[in-house]
């Protein structure tokens, strides 16, 4: 059976203020293309679908147009919900769509109830998790903690549960929106730990064939059988050295992954991440290949210049934005200060503030765990704000 891969559309989402609109649906018409030229048997969609629990109207209308094509072309598409998306709004007539032969897959309860296909060799079993917030599913599921691995184990369970009960030989593919360990993450992707907590172990997912991960934004192989699609497009400069793909999945007869190609989307205008002082970012040949990029420019100069960005422009008509980080001194505190905040979660900012006001002594493990449910609260609050506008 051949599967297509993809993930984190994010219809309605900009990119430094460019909308992407035209670029999305330049990706959907590349999708429905591949899915007629290569014979895909089915579309799994790995959540964020949309950027946001309310998206623009433009954006449902791409979307609504894809799922019209993909049904016109006969190819199932299984699709769930993440955590960018309101999975309320997005299931909204998820039953009379699935006779179209989409699948929507937006309700946790609904994690152990596959889609059920068959090819010459027999039944595949597609199981959608759509993205579970541990403290809003943790009592449905039976989970004994409140954890992203407690609740994703205890709806594989469910998966393996039903799984035992088919036929010998039924294939299974699980599609997830998580953080799983091994995973490179970007600087476009929600956060969806808490206070630096460990991401989910691969292992989570054994006793399946394949599974089709969802958020986050890099194309990658954690096992052969594990993957993420990654992003069509490129959300943030952080994913400038991004090739961005879907993959073609050939399941074989045994539940193999015969083949796994990466299949390249259409890049709208290519990203490039600039340094130096402005003067020699304005004179450099070298950079003569960029001049039709998207544009990241860090200025270097110990002296911010003026009007930066429109002499930028002169030369780089698509810079979108600019990084100030002069020239210092090992001594300097303004150097030493960013560093230390760089790369550093906010529980970690949150435990070197109190570490500052105390002279040196941080907060013991019980403070530790006040700052964890704090940073914890806010995180499950602004779920269950979402989840209550997808109502």
């Amino acid at each position: 059976m051949r599967l297509l891969h993809t993930s984190d559309w994010h219809l309605g989402r900009s990119f430094h203020r460019v909308a992407l609109l035209d670029a999305q649906a330049a990706f959907l018409d590349h999708l429905v293309a591949t899915v007629r030229e290569r014979e895909v048997d089915a579309v799994l969609v790995a959540g964020d679908v949309y950027d946001r629990a309310v998206p623009p109207l433009a954006a449902v209308e791409l979307f609504d147009a894809a799922l019209h094509r993909l049904a016109e072309a006969g190819v199932p598409t299984v699709m769930i919900s993440g955590n960018h998306d309101s999975a309320r709004r997005l299931g909204v007539a998820a039953g009379l769509i699935q006779r179209a032969g989409i699948h929507l897959r937006t309700d946790p309860a609904g994690a152990g109830t596959p889609v059920l296909l068959a090819d010459a060799h027999g039944d595949v079993a597609l199981y959608g998790l759509p993205y579970l917030e541990p403290a809003l599913v943790r009592e449905q599921f039976g989970a004994a903690k409140a954890g992203h691995e407690a609740v994703l184990g205890a709806a594989m369970d469910r998966v393996r549960a039903d799984l035992a009960t088919r036929p010998d030989g039924t294939r299974s593919v699980v599609l997830a929106h998580a953080f799983v360990a091994g995973g490179e993450a970007s600087d476009s992707e929600r956060d969806i730990t808490v206070g630096g907590v460990a991401a989910v172990p691969a292992g989570v997912f054994d006793g399946v064939d394949y599974v089709a991960l969802g958020h986050l934004h890099g194309s990658q192989t954690l096992t052969e059988r594990v993957r993420y699609s990654g992003s069509p497009l490129a959300y943030s400069f952080s994913e400038t050295d991004h090739r961005k793909t879907m993959w073609l999945i050939d399941l074989g007869p045994d539940g193999a992954v015969d083949t796994a190609e990466r299949i390249d989307c259409p890049v709208p205008r290519p990203l490039a991440r600039i340094r130096g002082r402005l003067d020699d970012l304005l004179a450099d040949p070298g950079l003569a290949r960029h001049e039709d990029s998207w544009i990241e420019a860090t200025l270097t100069d110990p002296v911010r210049p003026a009007e930066p960005m429109a002499r930028l422009a002169e030369r780089f008509p698509h810079a979108l934005h600019l990084v100030f980080d002069p020239e210092r001194t090992d001594d300097d505190p303004a150097l030493s200060y960013a560093t230390r905040l760089r790369d550093r979660s906010d529980q970690q900012i949150a435990e070197d503030f109190v570490a500052h006001v105390r002279g040196g002594a941080g907060p013991d493990s019980a403070e530790r765990g006040v700052l964890y449910g704090a940073f914890d609260d806010v995180r499950v609050d602004s779920a269950r704000r979402e989840r209550e506008v997808g109502r």
